[in-house]
């Protein structure tokens, strides 16, 4: 029986390859104000070393009702001297399929001691760090962190993002005081406004009801 299930799950889920942006589909820097954008997959400094294909632009792109939840998340911060920054909002369907080209180059592990010095690529997907179908291709998921302002510089974490370790595990006991409660306020104010977070990255969240469940985006971030 579950096997039926997971074969109807999959069978379901669609990608949908265009080239033009639908409609729904915002940059959030035009929703979230003050928001902060390192888009890492757009540039050098990422676990595979290069420029991702997919991303043109170095922007985050979101559903509407993600984008106007995140503006929701960073209003709440301001107060308390607090805002956000994101590494990764939507990620073309493209993108994914070279990340998993790319677990398969063995000899490709320049990378390492920065991102993953404590595993072998090939143990990403199977532990959860990489996934061949990406939520953030359904656009409603990001990866961000909190800064501090006015400096908008980054508050302490543990780990960097995409740093993938047991020590990135959002509940990870062995982290520092500090980093736990802000871990913990992070993780807190996105539940609170309708964000699901991942069991293996304190970065990831995702959007509760999210408008797209199984349709998985390819077109590129411009």
């Amino acid at each position: 029986m579950r096997s039926a299930i997971l074969f109807l799950a999959v069978t379901m889920a669609t990608t949908v390859a265009a080239d033009d942006r639908p409609a729904d589909f915002v940059d959030v820097s035009e929703i979230v104000p003050g928001l902060v954008v390192e888009a890492r997959y757009a540039g050098y400094f990422n676990f595979v070393g290069q420029p991702i294909d997919g991303y043109e632009a170095a922007k985050c792109l979101l559903t509407r009702p993600a984008a106007e939840a995140l503006a929701r998340v960073q209003e709440a911060l301001e107060p308390y001297g607090f805002g956000l920054k994101v590494f990764d909002c939507y990620r073309p369907a493209r993108a994914v399929a070279e990340f998993v080209a790319w677990s398969r180059d063995a000899d490709d592990t320049r990378m390492k001691p920065e991102f993953y010095p404590e595993l072998e690529k090939n143990e990403l997907f199977p532990k959860g760090y990489i996934a061949e179908r990406s939520g953030h291709s359904r656009g409603s998921t990001a990866d961000l962190t909190l800064v501090a302002l006015p400096s908008k510089i980054e508050v302490y974490m543990g780990t960097g993002f995409d740093f993938f370790s047991e020590r990135s595990w959002p509940n990870d006991a062995q982290q520092p005081s500090e980093a736990r409660s802000n871990r913990l306020l992070l993780s807190s104010i996105m539940q609170l406004h309708r964000f699901k977070p991942y069991p293996y990255e304190w970065w990831h969240f995702t959007l509760a009801g999210e408008p797209y469940p199984d349709t998985y985006f390819d077109f590129p971030v411009k």
